[in-house]
């Protein structure tokens, strides 16, 4: 790849709350879906092979990686820097090539794969609403001053994000119309209540790769959030809810 920001950026995004998970490889591309340790939150991304410059893999192969360890190596990423990603699978090693003026060559020990395999959540949504990322980062990080827990709710004129604790409550209101509220589309109203410190390391960390971000919700179910990304991308994550107290 040309641009070797890009796969750091989506590597940050992955390692918000997973710390390792296995890319399936093919022809096609590369997908993972993974847990985080405490099996509340999962991301699944797909990453088509158009996206890079060139792109071989001539038989279905698992690459299991420890995220913040591969970190460690691209944040050494420079400007105008380009990756190439080579994986020995006989030695379990991921070369890492970073190019600019001179060449770097990191090498990585991966892991062994799971045979676990991961299915998509079923969960049906009753509410979407799609917005700019950066208002609803700013919006969390406005809620965060008085709470570790926000609630999502999504009506037929708003998503209204709030937030109450011993400081006192914060509510958000992004109204239907608005230039940061694009779409909602409600069969029923919808509300429910997350970790916030969860929801809001994702949308930081993926709102470097994509500026519009839907969130799909039912009450008290599950949260999708689904970044638009070009090219048939695909990042998703999905977070269990909290039980509000009584």
């Amino acid at each position: 790849m040309t641009d070797a920001k890009l796969w750091k950026n989506l590597i940050s995004a992955i390692s918000t709350r997973i710390d390792e998970g296995s890319f399936n490889a093919d022809k096609d591309g590369l997908k993972l879906r993974a847990m985080d340790p405490s099996h509340v939150a999962m991301v699944d991304f797909e990453w088509p092979k158009a996206v890079f410059d060139e792109y071989v893999c001539d038989e279905p192969t698992k690459l299991c990686i420890n995220f913040s360890e591969m970190l460690k190596f691209l944040r050494r990423i420079g400007s105008e820097e380009s990756i190439d990603l080579n994986f020995d699978p006989k030695n379990a090693k991921l070369n890492i090539v970073l190019k600019s003026k001179y060449t770097r060559t990191f090498s990585m020990a991966t892991l062994e794969p799971s045979s676990e395999e991961i299915p998509t959540p079923k969960v049906s949504f009753n509410s979407m609403a799609r917005v700019t990322a950066e208002t609803l980062k700013n919006s969390m990080e406005d809620v965060s001053t008085v709470s570790d827990q926000i609630q999502f709710d999504i009506s037929d004129d708003k998503l209204n994000l709030k937030a109450s604790g011993d400081l006192g409550t914060a509510s958000i209101e992004i109204e239907k119309g608005s230039e940061d509220l694009l779409n909602l589309d409600v069969k029923q109203r919808s509300k429910a209540t997350y970790s916030l410190n969860y929801i809001l390391e994702m949308v930081k960390s993926a709102s470097n790769l994509s500026d519009l971000v839907t969130v799909e919700l039912s009450s008290d179910m599950p949260i999708r959030l689904n970044f638009e990304l070009p090219q048939q991308w695909r990042l998703q994550y999905y977070l269990a809810p909290r039980i509000e107290s009584s």
